[in-house]
Formats: structure tokens, sequence, C-alpha cells
């Protein structure tokens, strides 16, 4: 999902009515179904963006406030397709209070399973509350092309986000999926859902998910990257660019960073274990379209700006969230590299770039609620007509899960090259399997053995070389060495005999070639036939 692609800079112009300086005349068109009205303020299906934040906060107060008189019990498969609704008339009811954004209905999806999904990330219902009900909900000012309204709340722990009809009944029917993997494995970079609601006015259905915050806005993002592994169409426009933190492309990246982002081995390896575990997750739901939000914190650099990064300390203390940054998703401990400020009270995964700068990196996956549907396979056959289909961002879920963890794993992130270990070296030498050599060639001394070589003229580094020294052996030294194993040879057999009269039940000793170990009377004595005696 597209979840805060958006940056500190973005927060700070934008007014909680949606009409700060972000809001220009050039951006006065619908885009889907956000608008813009003739006093300046965004709409979204002909609501203003001030009645959908009233009502989205009176309505999540009343059902989270109604689901804390429930009692907690286990998830059961029901759970996931209740919903329930409630009336706001604006002069007020029995349940709810008066107010003056007009007469809504609030509609409630699974109840039960969020409240089990905040749980297990540490979400009480106070603080959830408290973060998108206290104080007014800030809009982001440019919440690029979907055509979806996005707010974050004032302590920058969660997004909210409209949603398609078609998207939030994919969500409803992924999450006895959702909750089965969350119960295997709290730590992911998919999103996380908080809640699914929606808002009935004027006769029209404003769906919205709250999710987790990737990008923390107390964070100056130096570089934003939206990546998906294809390069068809994958550069950011000349209007992006304008903007004062573009969100870069895949082309761009591999322009910008072509050495890419510089891990650890243990976190290079968390990362790309994280990204594959996800992505075969995303796969067998046939998830595709989907990207990696990449926010990176350039420590030098911000150092050197004096100042860039300030936190609000007045801000209320609660309870933040359980696995919510990227170093606790990827299941990786802080390494040397990330001897770095903030790091503990941020989250992001320290890494370096090719100048050797620190940096800091936010990342999650976005957009997954887009499943390979009869439109997505039309849009896939008619770009495959015209341009190489294996570039084009939409393609079947198993080829582009494959596409997206090799271009992670391989291009954006990178192990750096580090010493290795002289114990692992030992190791490696051990496992070199020895030659087996007579014993008569190993007797001469460590000492006079390189000068041996030289006289006999066996070149050094090759053992497979037959020595010269060996063509001028003579006559009597073959013959007594063929003595001597025909000796030993007749008193093996004697004791052979003796042994087999003496017990039969005993077993006979092995053959010579055997208690030699695999050497044969060839191997010791050579063959001279082709030579000439001198």
């Amino acid at each position: 999902m597209c979840v805060c692609r958006y940056s500190a800079a973005t927060r700070k112009n934008a007014s909680p009515d949606g009409t700060g300086p972000g809001t220009s005349q050039t951006n006065k068109k619908t885009i889907g179904h956000r608008g813009i009205n003739p006093t300046g303020e965004t709409t979204y299906k002909k609501t203003t963006s001030s009645a959908l934040k009233g009502a989205i906060q009176l309505g999540i107060t009343h059902t989270v406030g109604s689901l804390t008189q429930k009692p907690e019990r286990d998830v059961l498969l029901q759970d996931f397709e209740v919903m329930e609704s409630i009336f706001f008339p604006s002069e007020g009811s029995n349940l709810t209070p008066a107010h003056h954004y007009g007469d809504f209905r609030f509609k409630t999806y699974a109840p039960i399973a969020f409240r089990y999904f905040r749980e297990m990330f540490g979400i009480r219902p106070d603080d959830y509350m408290y973060s998108l009900c206290n104080e007014e909900l800030i809009e982001l000012s440019n919440p690029g092309a979907s055509g979806s309204l996005f707010y974050v709340t004032r302590d920058d722990e969660f997004i909210i986000k409209t949603v398609q009809h078609k998207e939030a009944e994919f969500l409803q029917k992924l999450l006895p999926g959702y909750f089965m993997n969350l119960n295997q494995n709290k730590r992911t970079l998919l999103p996380k859902f908080y809640g699914l609601y929606c808002v009935q006015s004027g006769g029209k259905n404003i769906r919205i998910v709250v999710m987790n915050n990737l990008l923390p806005s107390t964070v100056k993002m130096h570089l934003k990257y939206d990546l998906k592994g294809s390069t068809y169409k994958r550069r950011a426009s000349g209007k992006e660019r304008d903007k004062a933190v573009p969100t870069f492309k895949d082309l761009d990246f591999m322009q910008n960073m072509p050495d890419g982002l510089i891990l650890e081995g243990e976190t290079f390896s968390a990362v790309c274990k994280t990204i594959q575990r996800d992505c075969l997750l995303l796969q067998s739901f046939k998830i595709m379209d989907y990207s990696l939000l990449v926010g990176v914190h350039n420590v030098d650099q911000a150092r050197a700006e004096a100042g860039a990064v300030s936190v609000d300390q007045a801000r209320h203390q609660i309870q933040k969230p359980l696995y919510c940054t990227a170093l606790e998703a990827i299941q990786s401990e802080p390494t040397r590299m990330g001897s770095m400020d903030m790091e503990d009270k941020t989250g992001g995964i320290p890494a370096k770039n090719s100048k050797g700068d620190r940096l800091l990196v936010y990342m999650g996956i976005i957009d997954i609620l887009q499943s390979y549907r009869l439109a997505k396979k039309i849009e896939h056959s008619w770009k495959a007509l015209v341009h190489d289909g294996d570039t084009v961002s939409v393609h079947r879920p198993s080829f582009y899960a494959d596409r997206f963890q090799k271009f992670m794993c391989n291009t954006v992130f990178k192990r750096t090259a580090g010493k290795s270990s002289p114990i692992k070296k030992r190791r490696a030498v051990g496992h070199i399997p020895l030659r087996k050599v007579p014993v008569f060639l190993t007797q001469a001394s460590s000492e006079s053995r390189s000068d041996a070589e030289y006289e006999s003229g066996m070149q050094p580094g090759r053992p497979d070389i037959l020595p010269k020294a060996l063509l001028n052996i003579s006559t009597s030294t073959v013959k007594s060495t063929e003595q001597t194993v025909s000796v030993s040879l007749e008193n093996m057999i004697s004791a052979q005999k003796e042994a087999s009269s003496a017990d039969h039940s005993k077993v006979l000793p092995e053959p010579l070639e055997e208690s030699l170990g695999g050497i044969s009377l060839s191997d010791v004595v050579p063959q001279v036939n082709t030579y000439s005696v001198s």
C-alpha cells in the first residue's frame, strides 16, 4: 500500500484543512476520487477533508471504547467476517455525540480480529485512541498519483489511507492468512494493519485503513526510493524531481547508487531473509506490483547541516508499537556499523554508501493490496506487446517475487567486504585430499628436499610429473627392492597358513594391498621394462 512516501518537510507544508503551500493551482484537478472544491479544500468523493477527519475520529473513539466492554477471547474464523455499524446523526443520539459534520454512518470491519492484531504489536486501546483521536489529523499534501488521501497522526505513529472498494474487499479476504502469518512471524517488512473502517456519507462509501508509519518525520530523509525491481518507465518524472525530497525509482537508484547500500554481513543476511520470507507469503496470495519504500538518512550530512534532526520532547509519551521499526522487522541487532546517534530511538538500519558516509535506512514493503486479477493480466499482456514483458512492473506473482528478491539482494543491498577468518582458512586447507606417495620417496630430509628436486629435475609444485631421478635407478636397487617385497609376501603367506591351521574360526588377515591402504606393488616398484640399464 502507498504508505508514508512523505518527509517531514511535506508535513510542515500541510495545514490541517489541506490548503497549505503544498496545494497549488496545478494540483486542482481530480485524481481518482480526490479533488479540490471551489474553496480550495481537498475532497474525497465530494466529502471535504475536514468532515472526513472528524467522522474518522468520532467513529474510532466509539468503536474502540465499546470494544473494551467485550471480554477478551481467542479469535474465531467468523470474527474475520463481522461488520459493526453505527449511525452518527448531527444532532446526536443516546450513543453518539452531536457534531457539525453532517449525518454519517461508521462501519468497523473485523473488530475482534484487529483488536488481537493491535495487542500482538503491543498497542494498548488507550494509546491507539489517544494517537488517532486526541489531536487533529495531519493531511499529507503530496499523496502521489494513486488518488487516495493520506493522514498521519500527530505523534507520527500511524498512517490513515483511503482505499478503493476492491482493495478493502481483498484485505478482508486476506485477514485469515494475515492472522496466521503474524502468529508465525511478527517480524516482517509487510504493512501492519491496525484497523479497517468505512465512513458512509452522502450515499458514498469511503473506506480507510490504519497502518504503521514507515518513515518517521522526526528524522530527515535525504533520499527516498520506491523500488519494484522493474525498469520499464521506472524513473522519477521531472515534476517529482522538483520536490524538496523527491521519491526516486529503480533506474534512478541504479544511476545514483551503483554500489548500493552497504550492510554488515549479518544485517545483509537478515534483510535478504526477511524479504525472501515476505515475498513467499505475497506469492502464495497471488499478490504482485508491490514496492519496497526506502528512506535514507545520512548521519554525517545531518551533522554537517547542524540541527537538521529535531525530536519533539513535549510529545505525549505513549508506548511505541512492537516490531514497528525497520531494525526490528529484519530480526537483526545493532552492529558496529550502527554506533550512531538516534539509532536506538528511531530503529534505522545501519548502512554505508560508497563514499563511506554513515547511513540509517528505513524501509518497508508497500502496495500489497494488488492481486493478479483479470485487469492486471490484460495490463501485462498489453505492455508486453510494446516492451519487454520481463521489465514491466505488472507480472505474474511468481516471476514478480523472484525478480523483486534478486534486485533487492543483488543491486540495492550489498554485503560489506570483510576479511575471512583464519580459522576458516585452516579448516578449508584441512579438507584438501593428500596424495599417496611411496614410502621410500618420503624418507629424504626436509632440508635436502629442495636440492634434490633441483638435481633430479622435478618441477616445483608438479608432483604429477615423474622426476628424472627415477629414470636413473640402477638395476641392483630394483632387484633388491623386488627381493625385499618377495620375502615379505612369502612371510605373509606362511603366517596365514599357520593361523588357518591353528584356528579355523579366526579371520584371515587382509590382503597386502588392503593392509597397505590401497597401495599396489606397481606403486612401490617402478616399471623398468621400458628403460635400458646402462
